[in-house]
């Protein structure tokens, strides 16, 4: 038979109602009490009932994320970040990949309305989503979509002066920009604005090449061939993304370009996977934990009803010396 709230009651030595506020962290219960229920629920193999939970206290302690892709390392690190934090906090999540289809994106929002999840994190550029948004809890991440809608993002103005300036300074002479769709608007476009007014300021003219998804290596090989047959004499690269600067490097390198020597190149987000896997690759890092987190937590205040004390959020980001720009430290 499926053990019940009172069997494990019986196990922990008290009652029922004291097992029950214990699963829905509702009152003050001792950290000893807490550790007696826990053990006496792995004792008798007792797993909690969602559904009853959820009708108990009139939530889902369901969560959606909606992001472009997942197969981004970006994303993929950011996601893992947001499902860790909310299982901790006792949140499933469901998440939905929109590939930037704006209107796979309103069909996800309407299905996790309709599934009742008690809020959603928006990691979509799609400003249409806030017709649909109807007093529903969101946060949204690196973009702005509504006055209703807080949101939280790193500092990617503060990201393409960093990256700029690292090439000036390792004395780059003809710097290229290379940037996500042109269509689209992201957060990038805030780096490529950064880029652009440390170059004016620099004396160079800004110059920028936009590929059509970064997520696909192949489909943006034609873009980075034409830069070269362009620009032959370019000695510097910021990529608004780490894919586009690995595959950059690459081809350069299958050109007889040295690198750092002839060209440096340096690019942008700086998740685990790419500093474990290119650690020579000199990028910005952009803080996921924190972003994750701020968003995570800023959509349970809203859940509860607490008023928030800021809706916008921008988190600094830092550089990772390697030695595609010859300042490895």
């Amino acid at each position: 038979m499926k053990p019940k709230i009172q069997d494990v009651a019986k196990v922990a030595g008290v009652s029922p109602t004291t097992v029950s506020r214990v699963l829905n962290d509702r009152g003050y219960i001792s950290s000893k009490t807490k550790e007696k229920v826990f053990a006496a629920m792995e004792e008798i193999n007792y797993v909690p009932n969602d559904l009853a939970r959820s009708l108990y206290n009139k939530r889902s302690y369901l969560i959606g994320v909606i992001v472009p892709s997942t197969s981004h390392p970006f994303f993929g690190e950011l996601v893992a970040h947001i499902e860790k934090i909310c299982n901790e906090k006792g949140y499933k999540v469901l998440l939905c990949n929109s590939l930037h289809e704006a209107d796979k994106e309103k069909k996800y929002w309407e299905m996790l309305h309709r599934n009742q999840v008690d809020g959603v994190i928006v990691v979509t550029y799609n400003r249409g989503l806030v017709d649909k948004q109807q007093q529903f809890p969101a946060v949204a991440i690196d973009h702005y979509l509504s006055e209703n809608i807080p949101v939280v993002s790193s500092d990617n103005f503060q990201g393409g002066e960093i990256a700029s300036k690292e090439l000036l300074e390792a004395g780059c002479r003809k710097i290229i920009h290379i940037n996500g769709d042109a269509n689209l608007e992201t957060p990038a476009n805030n780096r490529q604005y950064a880029y652009e007014k440390v170059m004016q300021e620099a004396g160079r003219t800004p110059e920028t090449y936009h590929v059509p998804d970064v997520a696909f290596l192949e489909s943006n090989i034609d873009i980075i061939k034409q830069l070269f047959r362009d620009h032959p004499d370019v000695d510097g690269i910021f990529a608004s993304d780490d894919l586009l600067a690995i595959r950059t490097l690459q081809y350069a390198e299958s050109l007889g370009y040295r690198v750092p020597d002839d060209l440096k190149i340096i690019g942008y987000d700086g998740t685990n996977l790419i500093r474990s896997l290119y650690p020579n690759l000199t990028t910005i890092i952009q803080p996921t934990y924190q972003i994750a987190a701020y968003a995570v937590n800023t959509l349970l205040q809203e859940i509860d009803g607490e008023l928030l004390a800021v809706k916008e959020k921008t988190l600094p980001v830092s550089i990772w010396l390697g030695k595609t720009t010859g300042h490895a430290s």
